[in-house]
C-alpha cells in the first residue's frame, strides 16, 4: 500500500537547495536563503550573466476538461520532469504556487502526489515564501486607497458606483462574495456595496505572473484601472498615488522560488493566477530563468487545454517571447468515460468507485471525443501534441488501447500511459521519450489571432474554434464595453475568457464535446495591468466557497507538533 501523500513528502530525503541551485548552474550570490529547502532567485543577475545561452526545449502541460476532482496534471507535470531525469536529460519544472482556498477546499494543493511531487510540501502549500500575502496586501493597499480619495474630498472625481476593485483574502469565504462597506458613520468612510475576490484572482497576481522585471512590475500596476470617473474617464493606480508602494510590497515576491522534486530536479515555483477567471500559469521571470539553465523545461497550464493552455499560447507566449516546442495533454480514464456519460461528478462529492471500476466501452469512446478536440485546440496553434494517460489501477488495458488507438488517429506524436504516482519518474519513461522526439519534430507556432484583430473578431474565434460554440451572444452591457473600450484604444490587447473549467462550453454541465450552443458574453473587464481584456461567460465566481467538509477540517498537529492529513 502507497502511504499518503504527507508520509511521502515527509520520509523524502531533501538535497540542501543550495546544491540543486549549483546543479543547475547558478552562483551562490544569486539565491536568498529561506532556510535549508527553498530559495529565492535573483533572477535579473541570472538573465544577464545567461543571456548568451541558448534556450532549453520547452514543453507545456495541459489536459482534458477535468472532472471537480482533477486528473493529475501537476502529477503528470512533475512525474515527466523526473522521467526526463532518468533517461539523462538536464530538467528544470516550473509550477504555479498553491492558493489556501484549494488547499482547505476540494482540490488539494499544487505538490503534486504519491512519488510524483515537489517539497517540500507542507511549506509550499502553506504560507511559503509569502508571495500569496504580498499580492493580497498590495491589492488590499489600493482598496485602502480608493475609498480614503473618496471620503477625503474626492480629488479625483470618483463615481464610487463604478469602482471595479475589490479586496481579497486567500480563504475560500463565500460569505464575502457580496458584502456592503463603510457603514457604521462617516469616519468608516462611504457605504457602498462590493466584495471579497480570492487572491490568486487578483489582477496584481497576474501582473506578478506576467511581469519580465521590476521596472515592468511598476508600470504594469500603475496602469490598473480601479474604476470611473463622473465624466467617464479611468481612474488608475497611479493617479491614487498607490502604484508605489504597491511595488515595494511586491519586490521580493518577484524573485522567483527554488524548491525541488522528490528525485531532486529543481523546480522553480512561482505566482499563481487561476486559469478559470486569469491566464492560468506561472511566471513569465521563472520560465525565463528555467530556459537558460537546462535542456528541457517543463511548465503547466491549469485546467484544461480550452483554459490553461490556450491563455499560454495567446497571452503568456507573447509576454515571454518564447512558444512551446510540444504539448502533453493528460487524461484519465475515469473523465473520459464520465464525459461519455457513465456518470456524473459533482464538487464536493465522491466518485462511486464501482462505476468507474466497470468497463464501458461505448462510454470511454464517446468521451475521448473531449480529448481529440482538446488535440485539435493545440494543433490549431502549429505544435506536436503528446498525449498521457494518468493510469489508474482500475484501468483496463482494453480501455488505455482505445485511447491510445483514437488519439494516435488525431495526430499525436505518441500516446503513453504513465505510472508516476506510484512509480515517480520510472512510470514515465516512456513518454519522456516521446517528448523528447516531439521536441525535435518541426514546429510552424501560429497565434490564433492578432492583436490588431476587433475585440469582438478575437472573443468569436476563440469561441468557434476553441470551444467549438456556434457562435457568440453579447449582452447589452458587453456590447457597451466593447465601444467603450474600442475608444479607449484598449481593442489591441488580447483575451483572456473567463468560463467554468469543467466544460468546453460555458456551462459546466455539458460534458463531452457540446455541439449545437452560442457562447454567452455577459461582461468584459479590462485587466489593463496585467494587459489583456477578460469576457465574463456565463456566471463566474471569483470566491469559491467551502464544501460541506472541507479538507481543512483533517489538517491537525500531531503530539510531537508534526503536521497530519495535509493530503
Amino acid at each position: 500500500m502507497i502511504p499518503s501523500d504527507l508520509e511521502i513528502a515527509q520520509a523524502a530525503e531533501m538535497l540542501p537547495i543550495t546544491e540543486i541551485a549549483k546543479n543547475m548552474g547558478l552562483e551562490e550570490d544569486e539565491i536568498e536563503l529561506y532556510g535549508k529547502y527553498k530559495a529565492k532567485i535573483n533572477f535579473e543577475q541570472v538573465l544577464e550573466r545567461m543571456k548568451d545561452r541558448p534556450d532549453a526545449k520547452y514543453i507545456d502541460v495541459t489536459a482534458i476538461t477535468p472532472t471537480p476532482l482533477g486528473e493529475g496534471k501537476t502529477v503528470t507535470s512533475i512525474g515527466l520532469t523526473q522521467a526526463l531525469g532518468k533517461i539523462g536529460k538536464n530538467v528544470v519544472l516550473t509550477l504555479r504556487e498553491p492558493s489556501l482556498g484549494p488547499v482547505f477546499g476540494i482540490k488539494g494543493g499544487a505538490a503534486g502526489g504519491g512519488y510524483s511531487q515537489v517539497v517540500p510540501m507542507e511549506d509550499l502549500n502553506l504560507h511559503f515564501t509569502g508571495d500569496i500575502h504580498a499580492v493580497g496586501a498590495a491589492n488590499n493597499l489600493l482598496a485602502a486607497m480608493i475609498d480614503t480619495s473618496i471620503l477625503l474630498g474626492n480629488p479625483l472625481n470618483i463615481d464610487p458606483l463604478t469602482i471595479s476593485w475589490r479586496r481579497v483574502v486567500d480563504i475560500s469565504d463565500r460569505a464575502l462574495r457580496d458584502i456592503v462597506i463603510g457603514l457604521g458613520g462617516r469616519e468608516n468612510g462611504y457605504p457602498r456595496q462590493t466584495g471579497y475576490d480570492i487572491t490568486v484572482a487578483s489582477e496584481v497576481m497576474a501582473i506578478l505572473a506576467l511581469a519580465k522585471n521590476l521596472k515592468d512590475l511598476r508600470q504594469r500596476l500603475g496602469r490598473i484601472v480601479v474604476a470611473y470617473t463622473y465624466d467617464g474617464k479611468p481612474v488608475t493606480a497611479e493617479d491614487l498615488k498607490a502604484a508605489g508602494a504597491m511595488t515595494v510590497l511586491l519586490k521580493e515576491a518577484l524573485k522567483p522560488n527554488l524548491i525541488q522534486t522528490l528525485e531532486h530536479q529543481p523546480c522553480i515555483m512561482h505566482a499563481g493566477p487561476f486559469a478559470n477567471i486569469a491566464h492560468g500559469n506561472n511566471s513569465v521571470v521563472a520560465d525565463l530563468v528555467a530556459l537558460k539553465c537546462a535542456d528541457y523545461v517543463v511548465t503547466e497550464s491549469g485546467f484544461g487545454a480550452d483554459c490553461g493552455a490556450e491563455k499560454m499560447m495567446n497571452i503568456k507566449v507573447r509576454a515571454l517571447g518564447k512558444s512551446p516546442d510540444c504539448v502533453v495533454i493528460t487524461c484519465t480514464i475515469r473523465a473520459l468515460k464520465m464525459h461519455g456519460g457513465a456518470f456524473t461528478v459533482r464538487p464536493g462529492k465522491p466518485i462511486d468507485e464501482e462505476l468507474v471500476k466497470k468497463e464501458n466501452m461505448p462510454a470511454l469512446e464517446e468521451g475521448t471525443g473531449n480529448l481529440i478536440k482538446m488535440i485539435e485546440n493545440m494543433k490549431l496553434f502549429g505544435l506536436p501534441v503528446v498525449v498521457t494517460i494518468n493510469k489508474r489501477t482500475t484501468d483496463t488495458d482494453q480501455e488505455i488501447q482505445l485511447v491510445k488507438k483514437l488519439a494516435e488517429e488525431a495526430g499525436v506524436v505518441a500516446c503513453v500511459p504513465i505510472e508516476v504516482w506510484a512509480k515517480g519518474g520510472e512510470g514515465g519513461k516512456e513518454a519522456a521519450e516521446a517528448v523528447v522526439e516531439a521536441c525535435n519534430q518541426p514546429k510552424e507556432f501560429k497565434f490564433l489571432y492578432e492583436l490588431d484583430w476587433p475585440i469582438k473578431k478575437k472573443i468569436e474565434t476563440i469561441a468557434t474554434k476553441i470551444y467549438g460554440a456556434d457562435g457568440v451572444d453579447y449582452s447589452p452591457l458587453a456590447e457597451q464595453k466593447i465601444q467603450q473600450y474600442t475608444e479607449a484604444g484598449w481593442d489591441k490587447l488580447p483575451i483572456c475568457m473567463a468560463k467554468t473549467h469543467l466544460s468546453l462550453s460555458h456551462d459546466p454541465n455539458l460534458k463531452g464535446v457540446p455541439k449545437g450552443y452560442r457562447l454567452p458574453v455577459v461582461d468584459i473587464r479590462p485587466s489593463i495591468g496585467a494587459g489583456f481584456l477578460y469576457p465574463l461567460c456565463g456566471a463566474m465566481r471569483t470566491m469559491p466557497g467551502l464544501p460541506s467538509r472541507p479538507a481543512a477540517v483533517d489538517v491537525d498537529i500531531d503530539e510531537t507538533g508534526r503536521t497530519v492529513g495535509l493530503f
